[in-house]
């Protein structure tokens, strides 16, 4: 009996042992998003220390991640998933050695969450590359579509649940001793990636290229070349393709008029126009999670949409114009489903996306062009909520989400009609049956 569609990637046995791996690993950066809180709490830290160790972890993230991007492509990528969660481990261990002995110091915290940042930047643009190396192409939809289901659950759910009755139960320090746990754990089941994954991808490793020529003879390998010109390589292609180029434009537009208003402003849409506290705000944002894992399972469930280019940047579009509506809303279930939609229908475009970049970026430039998407993106994160409280200062909450909601709808727009996304789809098309054999494929056309 043939797999539903989302499980069809866990017939792979890589992929079995790299999404093993990669929950367990989400799933304790969910417990250090608590424990660290009440670490710092513990040993006497305030909001301001609290703030401290918390963006570390954002500035190892960002400084890094294009770095990230070209070691994914110039390293063999198990051999770096590996390595950083090797390193993820130790400082989580060194850590939580110091915390037991109560030796702990803020410092320690902030070095520490600066580290665990450099190793993201690290380790998701060679997840992202690794996946079409162990997975055929018709599967990556699923796979990113799983990624996109367990996030929410056990990164934003369970991961802090867990840590939360830990710290009561416990203490802090027991609830870092998990996350290492879980860290051991990830880096055991990594360790368990096949040898054929080590080899690191060359410069023109797609179909065609000179790298694998037809006779079978070895060629030269390419020379190595410096860090900016791998940079500006990557840098080039985005510039030149239009449908990236302009979806990462949508991308940058739409993390700086939402990303603030939502984590900045909604609480206070919560307290003053719903009467609401803490609990109302946390249970709205876990229904947004909850609309981003539902959509993403769905979305992995089928295949990827023939308009695939169109159906990422509506779904965006779309999805983003309830909130426009959100700084008049007086109706919990209002707010609630609004939310609900601008989650789903952001994993459905984000799900497609991750799936176009393993698909239509080559081979060797995967890793650097996603590290772009990912810098373009925290880049503004910050930028984004430093503005949100002044604009709230200055104007109405009512206008700024009329304004965030409306202006990513008609960025949307622009970005399909000016980047040709519906030739250019139609052109590169995706959605053929990539795994039927030549004559099954033939006799299925007759």
């Amino acid at each position: 009996m043939p797999l539903p569609r989302a499980l069809r990637p866990f017939a792979h046995r890589e992929y079995r042992v790299l999404i093993g791996a990669l929950a367990v690993s989400i799933f304790g950066s969910g417990m250090w998003a608590v424990a660290m809180v009440y670490q710092v709490i513990h040993i006497g830290g305030g909001p301001l220390e609290l703030s401290l160790v918390a963006a570390a972890g954002s500035v190892g993230l960002v400084a890094f991640v294009l770095a990230g991007g070209i070691a994914a492509d110039r390293v063999p990528q198990r051999l770096l998933i590996i390595a950083v969660e090797g390193i993820n481990l130790a400082v989580i261990a060194a850590v939580s050695g110091l915390a037991m002995a109560g030796w702990l110091q803020l410092w320690h915290l902030a070095v520490g969450s600066f580290v665990l940042g450099v190793g993201a930047a690290f380790f998701f643009p060679a997840y992202s590359a690794i996946l079409p190396r162990i997975l055929p192409a018709e599967d990556l939809l699923a796979a990113n579509g799983m990624e996109g289901t367990m996030r929410p659950i056990l990164q934003q759910a369970a991961g802090p649940a867990v840590a939360g009755i830990v710290v009561a139960a416990l203490s802090a320090s027991h609830a870092v001793t998990g996350v290492a746990a879980c860290h051991l754990l990830a880096f055991i089941i990594l360790n368990f990636l096949g040898q054929h994954a080590l080899d690191a991808p060359v410069n023109d490793a797609d179909h065609g290229s000179p790298a694998a020529p037809a006779d079978g003879h070895a060629v030269k390998a390419p020379a190595r070349t410096s860090f900016f010109h791998d940079l500006r390589e990557g840098v080039s292609y985005t510039l030149r393709t239009p449908w990236l180029l302009w979806t990462l434009l949508w991308a940058c537009i739409s993390v700086l008029f939402l990303i603030g208003p939502i984590e900045v402003l909604l609480p206070f849409v919560v307290r003053d126009q719903l009467g609401g506290d803490s609990r109302m705000f946390g249970f709205l944002l876990a229904v947004m999670g909850v609309g981003s894992a539902a959509a993403s399972l769905v979305t992995a469930s089928f295949r990827l949409p023939r308009r695939y280019l169109t159906v990422m940047m509506v779904s965006w579009g779309a999805g983003s114009l309830p909130l426009a509506a959100v700084g008049i809303m007086d109706s919990f279930w209002m707010l609630a489903m609004a939310l609900f939609i601008f989650g789903a229908t952001g994993s459905v475009g984000m799900v497609i996306w991750g799936t176009l970049l393993q698909r239509r970026v080559p081979a060797h430039l995967l890793g650097r062009v996603s590290s772009l998407d990912f810098f373009v993106s925290l880049a503004l994160m910050p930028v984004s909520m430093a503005l949100a409280g002044p604009a709230a200062a200055a104007l109405p909450i009512w206008l700024i989400f009329l304004v965030a909601g409306g202006v990513c709808p008609v960025m949307a727009v622009l970005a399909l009609v000016i980047a040709r996304m519906p030739a250019d789809e139609i052109a590169h098309p995706l959605d053929r049956r990539l795994s039927l054999p030549a004559d099954a494929e033939a006799d299925a056309s007759r």
